[in-house]
């Protein structure tokens, strides 16, 4: 299908996946980890919504709910226009590799009828990505 629009990042994190994914789910620490969240307003916990404050357009909420949650495997964030016209869906996931060693993977996918429409409008989230990877794996293997 054209028009669809995902971003991915993956890096290997020297660290349990109990420690990645207390990062992760620690609404109120985002800030201090996380280069690319002004911050995070909720509870990150399945069911919860979520508003989400990024550093690109820290004036604005992006209003998200927890679709999935399931640790310390992997939990998704769903957000967009109501009734299905435009939706961002974003995976995180944790992939144990060794004892001390897991594989972390961010994705986001849009879609929806609108999706053609608004991805165009839709930056290059790509770096954005790739830092919130990069700051994760800092901060996991600092507390390691």
């Amino acid at each position: 299908m054209s028009g669809m629009k995902s971003f991915a990042a993956a890096i290997v994190i020297q660290a349990r996946a109990e420690t990645v994914w207390a990062l992760l789910t620690d609404s109120a620490r985002y800030p201090q980890w996380n280069s690319t969240v002004e911050r995070v307003e909720g509870r990150i916990a399945a069911g919860e919504k979520l508003s989400v404050y990024t550093k690109a357009s820290p004036a604005r909420a992006f209003p998200l709910r927890v679709t999935e949650f399931a640790p310390p495997e992997r939990m998704t964030w769903t957000g967009g226009m109501p009734l299905g016209l435009f939706t961002g869906t974003r995976r995180y996931m944790l992939a144990p590799i060794s004892a001390g060693q897991v594989e972390f993977i961010m994705h986001e996918e849009f879609g929806g009828l609108l999706a053609p429409l608004i991805s165009r409008s839709i930056p290059d989230l790509q770096p954005m990505f790739e830092t919130f990877a990069a700051d994760l794996k800092r901060c996991a293997e600092g507390v390691a």
